[in-house]
């Protein structure tokens, strides 16, 4: 599940690029929060999916 929300934030953010629209810089946040995510699932020694 994680793994899916990660990617759908990947898809926002390069949306969001693409489209320059201001909703950029809060798609950026939510992409840096779910990366953090991971790698502390990680770090745990759990799967990060």
């Amino acid at each position: 599940m994680l793994y899916t929300i990660a990617v759908v934030l990947v898809i926002l953010w390069l949306l969001g690029m693409v489209t320059s629209y201001t909703i950029g810089g809060f798609i950026h946040i939510l992409l840096v929060i779910a990366i953090v995510v991971v790698l502390l699932r990680v770090i745990n020694g759990r799967p990060p999916v």
